[in-house]
């Protein structure tokens, strides 16, 4: 294909050679180029693609497209561009012959909720016959194969491959998590969302790495809407004026307000042993009643997230009801059933915002004994702990540290990080580093009306350990322990 036809929507200078260069791929990883590459110069957070020019040259590559100067050799054509990421997201669309212009794509933005809401949608579409890819922080999902995910939002070259194999498997729409970073990174540029959704905003991924400051991270998140052509948001979030200030797309929205265009009225939490759920009225663009098998205010939210989405792919009330009955997450409040007398769960909650949101949560249905099991990741911000270790002392009646993903440190020198954060609180505990041993603990201890979580680990299948990774599944190790606590 000719290099011109890549560049086709991009403003560029050629600084060498000529952009009717015929190149066979593009590649954005110098290891990965061949004879007719052309070679993606990003500066990345750890090294810098420029860096690589002169071997990519030397590998075979017919063209490179940068944004600061480069020494190639003549026979090597140089294209400079303002911004190299915004170009390969740009470049990827036309490399795969614009997949996205034959989806229907909804993208999702916000602190807390992305994933719930992701399978909501795709659980009702799915339900009326639509085929729906998935992209998000747990997988890919593309017709029946599973990719887990390294990045909430992938590399835009990804992002295309994904959507060409979406056509080619039949799909006609996509639901994807939208990260900050995604939109920061232009991974998503250039995608002409259908709808784009705002779920709320809370005070994460702030950092050297990430985002310099509040400001920052809001400007990122409202990117999104900039580049769709309906915007459903949740009103309630104290941040919304903010997010949709500048926003270009029609806006409809969402939440408890008596201004939310969709609105939950007369929410009830419902309690059975083993069972937690939540019911409420839909009311305003809508009108009927619902229940769903995921506890909490913030179930509410997500389901009328996707409610407010399925209405616009017309789909009947009655498939709305049933799938949102079925809707689960993998470790997303994944109710585990261990006994008629208490329930027991796993979520992903692995800091201390998400943590107090889930136990707070959990509290409201009034358990007998709220009991939290959880361990903190080594090679990670020891305030983390000491956080996490505090929320649980405060608001769990018993907390059972364990461990998480160690990683390079001591799991015990983690535990006692915990313990730190614990003392804070007058939080009742007890240590188990096994994390088998202290789920068999948790179970055997059970108590009737009690409410156990397991914490931190969620839809992850594995444990690190000083660079590897072991198997490690909490629902097989429930399996194991009821087993072994059955021939006990």
């Amino acid at each position: 294909m000719k290099l011109n036809k890549l560049l086709e929507r991009l403003e560029y200078d050629v600084v060498q050679g000529t952009d009717e260069a015929e190149v066979t791929t593009l590649v954005n990883d110098s290891r990965k180029v061949e004879d007719g590459s052309v070679f993606v110069c990003i500066s990345g957070a750890v090294s810098d693609g420029h860096r690589f020019a002169a071997d990519v040259a030397a590998k075979g590559a017919a063209a490179v497209v940068v944004e600061k100067d480069v020494e190639v050799p003549e026979d090597v054509t140089v294209i400079r561009v303002p911004d190299t990421r915004y170009a390969l997201a740009l470049m990827s669309a036309a490399y795969f012959g614009y997949p996205a212009e034959k989806l229907k794509i909804i993208g999702i933005t916000g602190t807390k909720g992305k994933t719930t809401t992701t399978y909501m949608i795709r659980s009702i579409l799915e339900g009326v016959g639509h085929k729906v890819g998935l992209i998000g922080t747990i997988e890919a999902i593309i017709g029946d194969e599973k990719i887990p995910a390294a990045n909430t939002t992938p590399e835009s070259f990804t992002i295309h491959q994904y959507f060409a194999r979406m056509v080619e498997e039949g799909c006609d729409s996509v639901v994807m998590e939208v990260s900050s970073q995604g939109l920061m990174l232009h991974r998503t540029a250039g995608i002409p969302f259908e709808i784009g959704i705002f779920t709320n905003l809370g005070k994460d991924h702030i950092g050297p790495n990430e985002h310099k400051d509040f400001e920052d991270y809001k400007r990122c998140k409202a990117m999104l809407f900039q580049q769709c052509r309906l915007g459903i948001a949740n009103v309630d979030d104290k941040y919304f004026h903010d997010i949709f200030k500048n926003a270009t797309c029609k806006v409809e929205t969402f939440g408890f307000s008596k201004d939310a265009d969709l609105r939950a009225e007369n929410v009830q939490l419902v309690s059975r042993p083993g069972y937690l759920g939540v019911a409420y009225h839909v009311a305003g663009l809508m009108d009927f009643d619902v229940e769903i098998d995921i506890p909490g205010t913030f179930s509410v939210y997500n389901s009328l997230t996707a409610i407010a989405v399925c209405r616009h792919f017309g789909v009947p009330v009655e498939k709305i009801k049933e799938a949102l009955k079925k809707a689960k997450v993998k470790g997303r409040i994944e109710m585990i059933k261990v006994s008629d007398e208490f329930t027991l769960m796993i979520d992903y909650a692995h800091n201390a915002m998400s943590l107090e949101s889930l136990l707070t949560t959990l509290k409201e249905y009034h358990p007998k004994r709220l009991v939290c099991l959880f361990g903190c990741g080594g090679n990670r911000s020891k305030d983390r702990r000491y956080e996490m270790g505090e929320v649980s002392g405060r608001l769990a009646d018993l907390t059972i540290i364990t461990s998480d993903n160690p990683r390079f440190e001591e799991p015990q020198a983690i535990i006692d990080d915990i313990k730190t954060g614990i003392g804070r609180t007058d939080g009742k505990y007890v240590e188990i580093c096994d994390r088998k041993e202290a789920i068999k603990y948790a179970i055997q201890h059970g108590q009737p009306g009690d409410v156990i979580v397991l914490a931190g680990k969620g839809h992850e299948d594995y444990q690190e350990i000083k660079g590897v990774k072991y198997p490690m599944d909490e629902r097989v190790l429930i399996a194991e322990v009821l087993e072994e606590l059955k021939e006990g």
